[in-house]
């Protein structure tokens, strides 16, 4: 069994945006890879209060999800568990023959209140919409590298392997390395969608800006 780290998204403090979780470079992988599977997402909501944008904002620093010592706008977890079928072979090899994937992908997203002005309400669902298409992309690079780790098991050998513990020891190799570079795509994509400019950063500010210039 995988378990999964947490993907961040966002950060309190105004004057500076978390760098979170994230990767880079996108991997072409057979069709055959996503045979017979699919990830299950779903959603863990936390209740924010407020009625202005800064409000709703404020709210999410006391109250979003914790990771370490801060606090976060929202964050991506994922739970991987495996069906393995090791097959020992006449001439003394074990062939890993199948490898089936269960992936359960997490969001925790904020929810705001369902009392907002139509005002507000238009500007957070701008807002809350970018947050969750930030956080799904952190969901597509768990599901790269789960096709990537089912790529490279199926058909998995080693010779002279008798109790297959050779083949379970280059599954590990590979194992390492995907999640590492799982890790660094997902550092690299935070670090350009919450420095300036960035997405993040940029909805962050338009919904914060926005609200406040609609009450002048």
């Amino acid at each position: 069994m995988v378990r999964g780290r947490k993907c961040v998204s966002g950060v309190l403090d105004l004057s500076k945006l978390v760098r979170g979780v994230v990767l880079a470079v996108a991997v072409v992988l057979p069709s055959v890879a996503l045979a017979g599977w699919k990830p299950v997402e779903q959603v863990e909501p936390y209740k924010i209060t407020g009625s202005t944008a800064l409000d709703l904002y404020r709210s999410i620093g006391e109250r979003g999800p914790k990771l370490g010592v801060r606090r976060v706008i929202a964050y991506t977890d994922f739970r991987l568990t495996w069906q393995r079928d090791y097959q020992q072979r006449k001439d003394g090899a074990c062939v890993l023959a199948s490898a089936k994937p269960k992936l359960i992908i997490t969001y925790r997203l904020p929810q705001a209140p369902s009392s907002l002005s139509p005002q507000t309400q238009a500007a957070w669902d701008r807002f809350s919409a970018g947050v969750r298409t930030h956080e799904e992309m952190h969901g597509e690079i768990i599901t790269d590298m789960v096709k990537e780790i089912q790529a490279v098991s199926v058909g998995l050998r080693a010779e002279d392997d008798p109790g297959c513990r050779k083949v379970r020891a280059k599954l590990q190799e590979h194992l390492g390395r995907l999640s590492q570079a799982q890790r660094q795509r997902s550092r690299d994509f935070d670090r350009v969608e919450m420095g300036d400019g960035g997405n993040v950063h940029r909805l962050v500010m338009e919904f914060i800006n926005g609200d406040r210039q609609r009450s002048n």
